[in-house]
C-alpha cells in the first residue's frame, strides 16, 4: 500500500484507510508511539495499563492460588 504526505493546516499528515486502522486494532484519537530508524517511520499502539476499574469489571470472583488450575 502507498499513501502521500499532505498539508494539514500548518502541519503535514498521512491518511490511513479505515481498513488499515481496523486490522491494526487502532481507533480514532488513539495515541501512538512513533519511532524512526534508518529512514523508516514506525507507528505502534502505546501500551496502556488497565485501570483498577477495568480490572475489577473483568474479575469473575474466583482466585487462582499457586498450584490450582482449571
Amino acid at each position: 500500500m502507498q499513501t502521500q504526505i499532505k498539508e494539514w493546516g500548518n502541519s503535514q499528515g498521512i491518511r490511513l484507510p479505515k481498513e488499515v486502522l481496523k486490522s491494526a486494532g487502532i481507533t480514532l484519537n488513539e495515541v501512538l508511539d512513533v519511532t524512526i530508524s534508518n529512514g523508516v517511520i514506525t507507528l505502534a499502539k502505546t501500551f496502556r495499563h488497565k485501570t483498577l476499574e477495568e480490572r475489577a469489571s473483568e474479575f469473575d470472583g474466583k482466585l487462582m492460588l499457586d498450584g490450582e488450575y482449571d
